[in-house]
């Protein structure tokens, strides 16, 4: 039904991965191998949604990466149909591909153990103001947490840097303008969990 309301089937793959992951980038090749459809189909229908403004690109290092227009003027309602309508305080829910492939998932970060926050920056947004690529407040289990790190790196086939804090100790960093706190509010991040509204307030005044 969404397939035949939106045109194609690689157009609704990319719209949920898009909308399912703002502030997120990615490029032609890592979008195909997520989705698992013809590179030749994926640019075409990137340059639809291009021409439409529903994303956006930008050439870094010789790669073209697009990601979500979250100012594009139908951005919410679109949203709530392929990001599943998922508020960023909450572990969103993922693509599941063909080929078995996801983007990381809330079932994933629940075996973690106790997450108050968790956020996607770095090489995901582009943005190293932090210095980090994972960064995960809360009560974890670190051989969990080890394995979530280990299968993220080969999901994306690149080395990724992560730093724990315990709840407390952040809000501690946060009162004092601790210089990993500002960075961390100011970096362009994926909120994937904010139980306590940490960030998710900030950045929703930057959006």
């Amino acid at each position: 039904m969404v397939e035949q309301l939106f045109g194609s089937k690689t157009r609704v793959k990319l719209l949920q991965l898009f909308y399912s992951n703002p502030n997120r980038s990615f490029y032609v090749r890592e979008i195909t191998r997520k989705i698992d459809e013809q590179i030749n189909s994926v640019r075409r229908e990137l340059s639809n949604l291009l021409s439409v403004g529903i994303i956006t690109s930008d050439n870094t290092n010789n790669k073209l990466y697009y990601e979500v227009n979250q100012k594009y003027e139908y951005y919410d309602p679109l949203q709530q149909i392929f990001g599943g309508g998922v508020k960023k305080t909450r572990a969103k829910k993922t693509v599941a591909t063909e080929d078995g492939q996801e983007v990381a998932n809330d079932t994933d970060l629940k075996a973690v153990g106790h997450i108050d926050l968790a956020v996607y920056t770095g090489q995901f947004t582009r943005d190293d103001t932090a210095g980090v690529d994972i960064f995960i407040v809360g009560e974890v289990n670190p051989n969990a947490l080890q394995k979530y790190v280990d299968d993220l790196e080969k999901q994306e086939n690149k080395s990724l840097r992560y730093t724990v804090m315990r709840l407390d100790d952040f809000k501690y960093r946060q009162s004092i303008n601790d210089r990993f706190a500002v960075a961390m509010m100011q970096a362009k991040k994926q909120i994937l969990v904010d139980l306590h509204n940490l960030l998710t307030e900030q950045q929703q005044e930057e959006d």
